[in-house]
């Protein structure tokens, strides 16, 4: 086969496939990173207009109670006072599959939640998972591909999927929980949420905490096991919708309590791992949890078109005393959900009702797409002008953010972070119990016996060396499960 250059769309030769240039190694992106942009806001446009990921799911609106004062770390009024409450909505949804999907598909859940405060609308978009496949925004269009479907059969391949996997190690802590019951949740109302990225809260006298937002069920966890999804994906492929409808209709409100992890400055430098990678957790023994406050939905939308279908989140979108942090997926998604939003919906999808700040919104964005308000009436569509009256709080100025370094370039995250079995064999061994251990062990067996072609032996054999790496135990077991015999000086170098 002759091989091909790899180039941009205008056909310029490119080197930095994987990495996406930062201020330091583990410092936030630049935005001169053309081909990162080029090819997120390619892969946004893919599909017409259904969404590229999350396309099937459910929602409903409800209200966020504070429980626990935590004003000393953020100044967000959302937070500023026990007992207050925020409307919200939240949405659950399949990652990989595509609206007419089956809702127990082994899949991530999305976990998305837009809260409506008086200082604009805040959106955690995360996951029912703590951590994800991927590192660095570059790979992200690249393993959403691998869980749609093969170019040429136009199926689902889990050749893709593996092939992938097995050639990017930072996947395995996810694929571990993926390939676990946690894989097939029984409903959205018994799993947990997280908004996996490293995000910084800031309190009023503007100093800096990182922070890690858990939503934990209060109805309690409780998935399908793998034989369970399958059959009920052919007696109710909306079983998961259905659940919701039915139990908040009910008056069975489901509530999450919301905790947060913290961690100061000073203790990145004491870690053996980066706390910004999002293939990682923080140990809940060193960053213990914190209760913050009660998430409880108590109203289905009386049209799912209008509401869950145009809802459009960003964790772009954060608020006064919520900020960002390095954590390269957190800034790739910065650029890239907006941009998805902007496509599927039109530049003013933040009109909305669903996406729409309650509160008053004042700036000099004009015309576009959907245009449903008064667009500004006569107002001037310029600034600075002698005309209106529209000023700039001081009161809301954010502080300087302190990087790491001034040299930008491509740097590998691997290259002093490169322990991706740890976290994943503690998972396994201090996690799991032994059903659960049982149930991810048949369902990594019967996921990778789909796999097929001449690379077949090559992508089992890698994928086996990074569970043995993980696990002895775990990798012998899946290997006699597919009827592998590996030499012991392949089983060697994996330990």
């Amino acid at each position: 086969m002759k091989k091909k250059k790899l180039t941009t769309a205008s056909g310029r030769p490119y080197c930095e496939f994987e990495n996406s240039m930062t201020v330091g190694n583990r410092g936030p992106i630049l935005l001169q990173d053309y081909f990162l942009q080029e090819d997120m806001a390619h892969f946004n446009r893919e599909r017409i207009p259904e969404r590229v990921v999350h396309a099937k799911g459910a929602g409903a609106f409800g209200s966020f109670t504070v429980t626990h004062d935590i004003t000393q770390y953020t100044k967000a009024k959302i937070f500023s006072e026990i007992g207050k409450q925020t409307k919200m909505f939240a949405r659950f949804s399949q990652v990989g599959g595509e609206k007419g999907s089956a809702d127990t598909e082994r899949d991530p859940r999305g976990f998305a939640l837009k809260f409506y405060t008086e200082d604009g609308n805040w959106d955690l978009v995360g996951n029912n998972t703590p951590v994800f496949f991927i590192k660095d925004p570059k790979k992200f269009s690249h393993f959403i591909h691998t869980q749609k479907r093969d170019p040429k059969t136009n199926c689902k391949s889990p050749t893709m999927m593996w092939d992938f996997w097995s050639l990017n190690p930072e996947s395995l802590h996810q694929v571990m929980i993926l390939m676990s019951d946690r894989g097939t949740p029984f409903s959205y109302r018994n799993m947990h949420g997280f908004g996996s990225h490293t995000f910084s809260l800031i309190n009023k006298n503007n100093e800096l905490t990182w922070v890690k937002f858990h939503f934990k069920t209060m109805q309690g966890i409780k998935n399908l096991t793998g034989k369970e999804a399958n059959e009920m994906r052919g007696v109710d492929p909306d079983y998961l919708q259905r659940d919701l409808v039915e139990a908040i209709e009910g008056k069975k409100f489901p509530k999450w309590a919301l905790q947060i992890q913290l961690m100061a400055s000073e203790q990145i430098k004491n870690l053996k791992y980066n706390p910004f990678d999002v293939t990682k957790i923080w140990s809940h023994k060193d960053f213990p949890l914190i209760d913050v406050g009660i998430v409880e939905l108590n109203e289905i939308p009386e049209n799912y078109f209008r509401d869950v279908e145009q809802a459009a989140f960003a964790p772009a979108h954060v608020v006064n005393g919520i900020g960002y942090s390095p954590d390269k997926m957190l800034q790739g998604r910065l650029l890239s959900y907006p941009d998805a939003q902007r496509y599927r919906l039109g530049v003013n999808y933040e009109q909305i009702p669903v996406n729409k700040c309650p509160y008053i919104v004042a700036n000099y964005q004009r015309d576009g797409f959907m245009q449903t308000e008064d667009n500004g009436g006569a107002g001037a569509n310029y600034k600075p002008n002698s005309f209106d009256n529209i000023i700039v709080d001081e009161n809301y100025r954010e502080s300087a953010m302190k990087l790491e370094s001034n040299i930008a370039d491509w740097f590998d995250p691997n290259e002093k972070d490169n322990d991706h079995y740890t976290q994943p064999g503690m998972l396994y061994r201090n996690v799991l119990n032994e059903q659960d251990r049982e149930n991810l062990v048949s369902n990594i067996i019967n996921s990778m016996t789909g796999i097929s072609g001449e690379k077949k032996d090559e992508i089992v054999n890698r994928q086996l060396c990074h569970f043995f790496r993980m696990d002895i135990q775990l990798g012998a077991m899946i290997a006699k499960g597919l009827g592998v015999t590996l030499d012991a000086k392949i089983i060697a170098r994996t330990q």
